[in-house]
């Protein structure tokens, strides 16, 4: 499935939740597409942990030059 289809289901995923289940369902259903999509990733082997807690490196000084 390419990044239009998949793009094209979520939209209408969304579209049915705010139609039918308010602004909370929409909101329910963007949150968990997203949480689902970087579970994805994660299993695919495109993103690694150490992407989202890596800790930043230099001194402070060094920034304001």
């Amino acid at each position: 499935m390419n990044m239009a289809v998949a793009g094209l289901l979520a939209g209408m995923a969304l579209g049915f939740a705010g139609y039918f289940g308010g602004f909370g369902a929409f909101v329910l259903v963007a949150a968990l597409g997203a949480i689902g999509f970087i579970v994805g990733r994660f299993v695919d082997g495109d993103l690694e942990p150490g992407e989202f807690f890596r800790t930043r490196t230099g001194d402070r000084d060094d920034r304001r030059r």
